[in-house]
């Protein structure tokens, strides 16, 4: 028998991957409001520590699509902004006192 803490972490599928990349994109851009960020700005704040510095990862790019998609971020010519229905479900679930 082994021990638990002998297992090897488990590896993500893809689909897990990037639900962790888009809600940590969401909660980013959602800690940082009102500011508004540019892909480059979100990418320089989220780097990971075996990214390089430019270009911004193919994993945020696709998160934030992703994210626009579902009507949770507004990605304009230069800024990313959360939606207002991201905005009210986060007061709803994590803000309210």
């Amino acid at each position: 028998m082994h021990d638990s803490d002998d297992k090897e972490p488990r590896v993500l599928t893809p689909a897990e991957e990037n639900d962790r990349d888009e809600e940590a994109i969401l909660g980013h851009v959602l800690a940082e409001y009102p500011d508004q960020l540019t892909v480059t700005e979100l990418a320089r704040e989220m780097k990971r520590p075996d990214e390089e510095e430019a270009p911004p990862p193919d994993w945020l790019h696709r998160g934030v699509r992703d994210l626009v998609a579902l009507g949770l971020l507004h990605h304009g010519a230069e800024t990313i902004r959360p939606t207002r229905a991201a905005l009210r479900f986060n007061y709803l679930f994590f803000d309210r006192d």
